[in-house]
């Protein structure tokens, strides 16, 4: 490949292919993009399950969210036409990602979205039928997880008043309310899911529940074993990158996380469906 030429162009024509395909034939796409728009602008429409459902998947995407979120920062700052040559290895690409607007405003937002929807979706589930049990302990639940992202988008900005005032006193304080929260919003998740979601739990059925698909109970304790180990982990991708929090997942488990998150997400679906079928 000529040293003229960016390296960066193969990766932004695969993501405007990508985004071409994403979108036409637009007749096969409208379904798709018109069930997101009422997915995206909750409370505005009311939630169907499919919706609530959908809604759902878009909380095991945050760290796709992110990734989508530099891409388009990388395209639109021109990043990927700079050549990648020797010259140019200590220039100042990506500067953008260390911005205030990028990590302390654009990156909390991509990992508070999908709660919000989520959130509305139950105010909105709410309002139109009057039912507090499950919606307003629904919402809480997805309360809980914004208070965890929060946290993370605040902590290096006390973090780093703190180096300057050398007053670092209620520094640890913030962290261990917030792994405090952090312990309790993965607990109360997990406990929704299987005693909500799933419809197990009960004490009188050994802790499972009245009506079982699957002959063994071996196969309901290890979902629910492995759910409450990958709903922590989960948990972790919430805290947005370089938080500085001692619990904070490394970046090269990231990949890690994200496949985990799709196995916890595949196993939630199949209990939903044989479990508590609606």
């Amino acid at each position: 490949m000529p040293e003229w030429f960016p390296p960066g162009i193969y990766p932004a024509f695969l993501v405007l292919y990508t985004i071409w395909h994403f979108i036409f034939p637009l007749k096969q796409r409208k379904p798709l993009w018109l069930a997101m728009a009422r997915v995206c602008t909750a409370p505005l429409t009311s939630p169907s399950f499919f919706h609530t459902y959908v809604a759902d998947v878009f909380t095991s995407m945050v760290k796709i969210m992110l990734d989508l979120l530099w891409t388009i920062c990388f395209i639109v700052s021109g990043d990927f036409l700079i050549p990648d040559t020797i010259d140019n290895a200590n220039d100042s690409r990506h500067q953008w990602q260390l911005s205030r607007w990028y990590k302390q405003i654009l990156v909390p937002i991509i990992c508070l979205f999908p709660f919000y929807i989520r959130l509305m979706q139950c105010l909105r589930k709410f309002s139109d039928t009057g039912d507090r049990i499950p919606n307003l302990p629904n919402a809480f639940k997805y309360t809980m997880s914004q208070v965890v992202t929060l946290f993370g988008a605040f902590f290096p900005v006390l973090n780093l008043r703190c180096h300057k005032s050398s007053n670092c006193t209620h520094l640890s304080g913030f962290q261990i309310t917030w792994l405090a929260i952090f312990v309790f919003s993965s607990t109360y998740s997990w406990i929704w899911d299987v005693k909500m979601d799933w419809g197990l739990g009960h004490r009188k059925y050994n802790w499972l529940g009245p009506r079982l698909m699957f002959p063994s109970v071996l196969h309901y304790y290890g979902v629910m074993a492995a759910d409450l180990v990958l709903r922590f982990m989960w948990m972790q991708s919430l805290i947005p990158p370089s938080s500085g929090a001692h619990f904070e997942l490394p970046a090269y488990l990231t990949f890690l996380n994200m496949t985990l998150e799709l196995i916890r997400r595949t196993l939630w679906s199949f209990s939903k469906r044989t479990s508590c079928p609606h």
